[in-house]
């Protein structure tokens, strides 16, 4: 990864934007959007981000340098490399964010992707995301143990699920989903032999298993872009030092055929 993806509270905090004009406007609107307070140059020893939207390049890297030495981190507009952060473009469906970000390259493309999304995911998403989080203590009531609540919610929310994330009804049916108490998805070991080095040849059913899987075991000479495509929180072995297979969804992953 190029950066590491954060979501920053800033509800309440000063932000410094400098700047004039529809490119510096376009960042007051998105901070105050976010709760923030845009405030000057002036007030930098209050805030802990910076916005930089000036025309001329030798007066936007000067201000950028110059917050820096405050101790901000700043974004400078249309400069990734004087960046201490970029904006991804956004998708909003109530509390569910979605931001897609290219480090830099084309905020074109990114918003391209963005209005992709749009078109895909239900305007309900957000009805889903606030259902859940009313529902979260009596999900932990019924599934105690943090892997079993996780496969549970995961068997839900997948495709073709009691919750399906793309069904615009799915909001409506949590208090159902609890109530019939569906069992976690039942402990089992796949093995994935890989055909190639290349993460995109992995099918469809092995990406999702990757992804979802609680335990990834593998060969030493499988490629880290594939071992990427596992959830970051999943225990990860080398096959001779694991210590063998116990709860959850363990994948075994096999080394590609040498070329």
């Amino acid at each position: 990864m190029h950066s590491l993806p954060l979501f920053h509270r800033i509800a309440g905090s000063r932000v410094v934007v400098i700047g004039s004009g529809d490119m510096a406007a376009a960042k007051r609107r998105l901070v105050e959007r976010a709760g923030g307070i845009c405030v000057g140059e002036a007030e930098a020893h209050h805030a802990r981000l910076a916005f930089v939207a000036l025309e001329d390049p030798g007066a936007a890297q000067v201000a950028a340098l110059r917050l820096k030495r405050r101790g901000l981190l700043v974004n400078v507009a249309d400069r990734p490399d004087l960046c201490d952060f970029t904006l991804p473009s956004v998708l909003e469906r109530g509390d569910v964010l979605v931001a897609v970000a290219t480090g830099g390259a084309s905020a074109g493309l990114a918003k391209q992707l963005r209005l992709r999304l749009e078109e895909l995911l239900p305007a309900s998403l957000g009805a889903l995301a606030a259902a859940l989080a009313v529902a979260k203590e009596r999900v932990r009531a019924r599934w105690p143990d943090a892997a079993e609540r996780r496969r549970a919610l995961d068997a839900a929310l997948a495709r073709g699920g009691t919750l399906d994330v793309l069904d615009g009804n799915a909001a409506e049916r949590v208090d159902g989903w609890l109530t019939a108490a569906p069992g976690a998805e039942a402990e089992r070991a796949v093995t994935i032999s890989l055909v190639s080095d290349d993460p995109d040849d992995l099918t469809l059913r092995q990406a999702r298993l990757l992804g979802t899987a609680d335990t990834i075991i593998h060969d030493e000479d499988v490629p880290p872009a594939v071992l990427a495509r596992a959830r970051a929180d999943a225990v990860r072995y080398r096959a001779d030092a694991a210590p063998g297979i116990s709860g959850g969804v363990t994948v075994i992953l096999r080394s590609p055929p040498p070329t």
